[in-house]
């Protein structure tokens, strides 16, 4: 039974005794009967509005969970891109080339482009990296050349 029937009930158990309004126990008993009546409308009025809330909140959610998707769709790859369906500009036919840093020995990977350009910053302590390829070898296999 809801609080909504509990005072009906009491309302008409009231009403059934035939209850005297004239006197102060009749008064009193039927003011409190209206009151609790109203305290139930008030309820019942924020259950609605706590309904409508949830739903609304509920919306705003989905809508965000939107704008995240469209937003952190790059940063949600943590894969090697072998078999993904990310938009990451990973190349499985792009050679890598692992470099390992002579300042604080981190291992960085390469591509060609890179490479060419001679040199770059490392990445973990910024010390100036410089790629030297006066190699003669064919294949850069050979223990002078930085590239492994």
């Amino acid at each position: 039974m809801t609080i909504t029937e509990k005072v009906a009930y009491l309302k008409g158990l009231a009403e059934g005794m035939k209850l005297d309004t004239d006197k102060n126990e009749g008064k009193l008993l039927a003011a409190i009967i209206d009151t609790l009546a109203e305290i139930c409308d008030e309820i019942d009025a924020l259950d609605d509005a706590q309904i409508e809330l949830a739903e609304q909140l509920d919306a705003v959610d989905e809508d965000l969970s939107a704008v995240e998707d469209i937003i952190y769709e790059d940063d949600d790859c943590d894969c090697d891109c072998d078999d993904c369906d990310c938009d990451c500009d990973f190349d499985d036919d792009d050679e890598l080339y692992e470099v390992t840093c002579p300042n604080c020995n981190d291992t960085i990977y390469l591509d060609a482009d890179m490479l060419e350009e001679g040199g770059i910053d490392c990445p973990n302590c910024g010390t100036d990296l410089e790629f030297d390829f006066d190699c003669e070898c064919d294949d850069c296999d050979c223990d002078e050349c930085d590239v492994d």
